[in-house]
């Protein structure tokens, strides 16, 4: 059975979310918030909460054991970009992207 937990629009890069995916993908649930727990990023945190969402989910609604549970995959794929200008030297001015993630956790049913 498969469980999942999504965040939209959550102000932080793509490319930085990726860079911690591969330490907790396919690990335990406890494993995986541990590791995550203990990291000095910011996407950490988001993705822990993510992570604890899609936990929540599988227990409300189907009545599972959370400790067989699995961090199948996680996305984080691009959300809309937010224009905006800084002013520069000599009158004039650069766009500034600031770039926004939606974050996707799957977590299944594995024998701990």
């Amino acid at each position: 059975m498969e469980f999942r937990a999504v965040s939209k629009y959550v102000r932080i890069s793509p490319q930085k979310v990726h860079k911690l995916i591969d330490a907790v993908k396919g690990k335990p649930v406890e494993a995986g918030l541990n590791i995550l727990k203990f990291m000095p990023q910011k996407a950490a945190a988001i993705v822990e909460k993510v992570v604890r969402s899609a936990v929540a989910n599988a227990e409300k609604n189907q009545d599972i054991d959370v400790d067989s549970l699995i961090i199948y995959n996680i996305l984080a794929d691009q959300g809309p970009t937010l224009k905006r200008f800084k002013a520069r030297a000599r009158g004039r001015g650069t766009r500034i992207l600031k770039r926004t993630s939606h974050i996707t956790v799957i977590l299944i049913e594995g024998s701990a």
